[in-house]
């Protein structure tokens, strides 16, 4: 296959969940987004899923699923959470590996080692289970087995190549530093470098074993230029550069998913021009994937793989463990000697786990290891917990017992966790992903303290104590672990106190009698209330646990706030064994992002509040807007009708029209006070968020859609029309009203 091209995308993001409550927290540094994952979906992976195409007048001629033409990776803790928060974007990446495998024989994706872990630094058994837990994700999703698999930062040694043969994994990709020596049969070896291995052709790993593995090389200088050079700048550049580049056999690339749009603004459009030129066989380019390129041109000469080496580290795996200067230069001058401290902590945490596991695990399983690594189809969702636990606990089992195996299965999955790259890459330790890296750690030990294993965290943090950050003030391993980690383990009551926070705010505090429930992912906290006794309300407090299907019920007593402030309401609690705890809400001690997701569910419910009421009252002041009278250029008392600014626009557009006698004073109006109002962007998001419902309604009015696009511009407003446009799209071919809301959202028709 001549002049073959194929662009191969890692789509990554780390686990980021809290390991209680199952779900992401606010994050600052992704402000306005909640959180990173948020923030990187809606800049990069949902619009490669529809990346505009534009004609020579900068009209849209169609939206590319960049995904069905490239290659791909999508690590398991991101699908997840795309399943849950984007699955729309979820579904389109689903659907481009279907088609491509219908076009080529065989899909665009590939799967991703689980946690993003370096894989020659793992154990054995860390090994197994993150290619095993991925191959089950990946089978879970796609719907078939995968063929690739994407080793995080392309970290690789022998022992790694034989976990992923043993899987029936048949390929993965590394950067052409990483070849040492080729060889035509395997016995009489040439030393290779970067430069001057051929990278066009797949090469055969002699595993010891004997097992197949076949390894594609990228090519490194213009994958750096897609990251670093503003090759993206220009789609035409992009396509000559790759054009020029190609040759006899496979030229590929291999990027990071987040640079299209997220770090290069519209850098999906370019990657969409490139592929429609390719697709349509410019310069006589064709366009593959890596296994469809395998079944072609089959491998016919080996490689000897640099043992322990990764595309982003000059001294093999090092960054990962060491002070060895490989950074991202965002401070110079940090040192990184905390990095050994901290993988030398979570190693012997992790050994630590291994041994209770399967310790206590032995009577709990009919096979501890295969029920482990079998495990990660219970997180993908291809076996029920029910067939699991028949499958693999022991005969005879008790409950308690079975409480007690899924706390150890959760133990490990949060021990495997912590020791995602991230939190080694950067130059900081007290950054969030090392933060949190230890917090999976926490709710390990934790879990294992249940189990009954003797506490490690003193063991642990010894070695923490080793490692100081940059910053004197965070000082080191151990204070970060008791300032930063420690107080974002949950209780029954910090869960309780969030559960009755988070319902008062949303004004959802159950009725007497009644029963109301605070619901993350992870655990569940319903709260019954009855009538006051002497101010306080007695009841009940059922906390269950979904992750290790575990349910604690408490006596409650919770006294409201006689103020406004939430946080001066009382609570006491009673287990079922144990003393009663009293305590002030405000005394509870949440860290941060649990106060900001507090504050986030308090803020959406008095925005939703707030601007329903002032939609009423709008309504009527549109009706009292009288004509526009002479020589007058705004309305009387215009400051007064500045709150109902919004919901006047709002009737304006969606309401029938009123006269043009009597909508000329109420425009005139809306125009000059839309020009600074703080409220302009929140109210275009709801305008684009309800154009986008209706135009996905069975039958529209296109008519008033029309229209109200219009007014948008008749107002200078400036509404991301995006996923009103993506819901048109479907509605193709384009006509009559669909054709006239088209040219308005800027299709070409």
């Amino acid at each position: 296959m001549d002049r073959a091209l194929c662009i191969h995308g890692h789509f990554y993001q780390p686990p980021r969940e809290d390991p209680w409550l199952g779900h992401i927290l606010p994050e600052g540094s992704a402000a306005p987004s909640r959180h990173w994952n948020e923030r990187i979906s809606r800049e990069s992976y949902t619009p490669m899923a529809r990346a505009r195409r534009m004609d020579g007048a900068g009209r849209i001629s169609e939206l590319l699923n960049c995904y069905e033409w490239m290659s791909f990776n999508v690590g398991p803790t991101l699908l997840s959470w795309m399943a849950r928060s984007a699955p729309e974007t979820y579904a389109r990446i689903l659907e481009a590996d279907a088609a491509s495998r219908k076009r080529l024989g065989h899909g665009n994706a590939l799967a991703q080692v689980y946690h993003h872990v370096i894989m020659p630094l793992a154990s054995p058994l860390d090994k197994e289970l993150e290619v095993a837990w991925a191959v089950a994700d990946f089978t879970a999703r796609f719907g078939r087995a995968p063929e690739g698999m994407w080793l995080a930062e392309t970290a690789v040694d022998t022992q790694t190549l034989e976990t992923l043969a043993a899987a029936g994994i048949r390929f993965t990709i590394l950067a052409p530093s990483q070849a040492e020596a080729v060889s035509d049969d395997g016995g009489r070896w040439q030393g290779v470098d970067a430069g001057s291995i051929d990278i066009r052709r797949p090469y055969k790993v002699a595993l010891p074993s004997g097992k197949p593995m076949a390894v594609f090389f990228y090519h490194g200088p213009l994958s750096q230029a897609v990251a670093f050079e503003r090759l993206l700048a220009d789609g035409e550049q992009f396509f000559r550069r790759l054009s020029g580049a190609a040759g006899e056999g496979l030229l590929s690339l291999a990027t990071d998913g987040e640079t299209y749009g997220h770090h290069f603004k519209f850098g999906e459009m370019a990657l969409a021009y490139v592929l429609d030129q390719a697709r349509n066989g410019r310069d006589g380019l064709t366009l593959t994937n890596y296994a469809a390129f395998l079944e072609a041109d089959p491998p016919k000469r080996f490689v000897r793989i640099r043992e322990a080496s990764a595309w982003s580290c000059a001294h093999g795996v090092e960054r990962w463990r060491s002070d060895c200067g490989c950074t991202t230069g965002e401070h110079p001058g940090y040192n990184q000697k905390w990095r050994a401290p901290l993988r030398n902590a979570l190693n012997l945490l992790k050994s630590r786990l291994d041994a209770h596991f399967f310790a206590t695990g032995e009577p709990l399983f009919a096979n501890p290891r295969q029920a482990l690594v079998a495990y990660g189809e219970v997180m993908a969702g291809s076996l029920t917990p029910e067939a699991y636990a028949v499958a693999h606990f022991a005969p005879g089992i008790t409950a308690a017992g079975k409480g007690t195996a899924w706390k150890l299965l959760s133990m490990q999955a949060w021990g495997l966790s912590s020791f995602a790259s991230c939190a080694w890459f950067f130059d900081e330790i007290s950054r969030l992903e090392p933060v949190n890296g230890l917090t999976f750690a926490c709710r390990a030990m934790e879990l294992a303290r249940a189990t009954g294993m003797a506490d490690p965290e003193p063991e642990v943090t010894a070695v923490l104590a080793e490692a100081r950050s940059n910053d004197p003030e965070m000082g080191t391993g151990r204070d970060i672990w008791d300032n930063l980690v420690r107080p974002r383990r949950e209780t029954p009551k910090s869960l309780v106190s969030q559960a009755l926070l988070q319902l008062t705010l949303e004004r959802r505090l159950p009725a007497a009698g009644e029963a109301a429930s605070a619901v993350w992912p992870g655990v569940t906290v319903s709260v019954r209330l009855d009538d006051p006794e002497d101010d306080a309300r007695p009841g009940t407090a059922r906390i269950r646990y979904s992750l290790e299907t575990a349910v604690e019920e408490l006596a409650i007593r919770y006294r409201p706030s006689p103020s406004a402030d939430p946080f001066d309401g009382c609570v006491s609690l009673t287990p079922a064994s144990g003393a009663e705890e009293g305590f002030c809400l405000r005394d509870v001690g949440l860290p941060v992002n649990k106060r900001q997701s507090l504050a986030d569910a308090f803020a959406r419910h008095t925005e939703e509040t707030a601007f329903a009421a002032m939609l009423a009252q709008a309504a009527t002041a549109r009706k009292l807007v009288t004509e526009l009278q002479e020589a007058q250029h705004t309305i009387n008392l215009a400051p007064l009708w500045l709150p109902l600014w919004a919901g006047l626009v709002w009737h304006d557009v969606f309401d029938l029209p009123l006269a043009p006698k009597r909508t000329a004073l109420l425009h005139l109006f809306l125009l000059e006070a839309g020009k600074d109002s703080p409220v302009k962007a929140a109210l275009e998001a709801r305008l684009a968020a309800e154009t986008a419902r209706r135009v996905a309604e069975p039958d529209p009015d296109w008519q008033q859609l029309a229209r109200l696009v219009q007014r948008a511009v008749d107002l200078e407003l400036h509404p991301d029309w995006w996923a009103a446009q993506n819901a048109l799209w479907e509605r193709r071919p384009f006509a009559g009203g669909t054709a006239t809301l088209a040219k308005a959202l800027g299709f070409a028709v």
